[in-house]
């Protein structure tokens, strides 16, 4: 689900979003002034969002991070009602939880698809198109990116 799409349907209810980068705080941030409250579950036990957003989730007391936790699944008869978490998953103090949510919004990061310009223009690390900061020209004349 997309925080900013379909947000408005979980008014004054309980969300999970599941990340811990910039977009994972942002979608919080967003649903903390719809919802009641709010549950960011990220992986490891530090958050790697930008200081601003750090602060932001850190400072809003709608939200609550559940550092080292993993969510594992979902339950509900008609619809979510509830995400199954492990934390420490793999550890010998490993802890299940079952939390209740009305809404779960997975922001976890993108995988670009860019397979197709692998053999011509110049990629990333992660697998974006390199740009020559601030214009979008790539590594070939003519040849621009954006997106």
């Amino acid at each position: 689900a997309c925080a900013t799409c379909d947000g408005f349907f979980y008014r004054k209810k309980k969300v999970a979003v599941v990340g811990g980068g910039d977009t994972a705080c942002e979608e919080a941030t967003y649903l903390s002034g719809l919802a009641d409250k709010v549950y960011l579950v990220v992986r490891k036990p530090y958050l790697r969002a930008s200081q601003i957003m750090q602060e932001r989730v850190m400072n809003n007391p709608k939200i609550e991070i559940l550092f080292e936790h993993n969510a594992v699944g979902l339950y509900g008869e008609k619809g979510v009602e509830g995400v199954h978490l492990v934390k420490r998953m793999g550890e010998p103090d490993e802890e299940k939880i079952d939390l209740a949510i009305d809404g779960f919004f997975l922001a976890i990061g993108h995988t670009p698809n860019t397979d197709i310009f692998k053999n011509f223009l110049e990629l990333d690390e992660v697998g974006y198109i390199k740009i020559d900061n601030p214009t979008s020209k790539t590594n070939i004349e003519g040849v621009f990116a954006a997106g």
